[in-house]
């Protein structure tokens, strides 16, 4: 199976929660961090679901819950959860199914984020758990001051749309960037960062 990676923008966008359980609950965190309009629907529904700005439907998953929703994440028990997939797929809706591969069409990894850069790891649903030693393995190897990274970044990206400098030649531009921060403020690159030029794996 060949997936397609991408990151939603679900700011202000219906998203619909089906499930009312402890992995419900686990999902309610990134949807709301990520400024989604949040919909929980299911006949039990635990007590740290019940949160502000988030609506609650107490009942059964009924076929009109997909009305105006971007993405549907169902944390149900199968048979609910394939008639998610099924409503959705009629919608032409991707539907997230939680450990439920099968009912899915669409799979979360792993998540990594560090200042504002996300990093997403998946399995394509076969194996979440190696998503997560992944995610911690990169979580590690991640730099601590990435930040920093970023802002050079933002200051070379300027120069470069002004000077119409190529796409090709940015990337040896940036290392060459990254580099220079680190001898401008005297400090060594982290031991990971792997950057040419530094001594550390380059």
């Amino acid at each position: 199976m060949n997936l397609y990676p991408v990151f939603l923008r679900l700011e202000g966008r219906r998203v619909l929660l089906v499930g009312g359980g402890t992995v419900a609950a686990a999902k309610l965190d990134g949807l709301l961090t990520a400024g989604a309009d949040v919909t929980v629907v299911a006949p039990e529904i635990r007590s740290e679901l019940r949160r502000p700005g988030v609506r609650i439907e107490q009942r059964a998953f009924q076929e009109s819950d997909l009305d105006a929703a971007w993405w549907v994440v169902a944390a149900a028990p199968p048979e609910v959860n394939r008639q998610v997939q099924a409503a959705a797929e009629t919608r032409q809706i991707f539907v997230n199914a939680v450990d439920d591969p099968s009912h899915a069409s669409a799979y979360l990894g792993g998540i990594v984020r560090r200042a504002d850069v996300t990093v997403a790891i998946s399995t394509g649903g076969r194996a979440p758990a190696l998503a997560g030693l992944l995610r911690e393995a990169l979580d590690a190897w991640l730099p601590a001051d990435l930040n920093r990274w970023l802002e050079a970044a933002d200051e070379a990206r300027r120069e470069w749309k002004r000077d119409a400098v190529p796409m090709g030649e940015r990337r040896p531009k940036l290392l060459e960037a990254l580099n220079r921060l680190y001898a401008k403020q005297g400090d060594q690159p982290p031991a990971n960062s792997h950057l040419p030029g530094t001594g550390n794996g380059g």
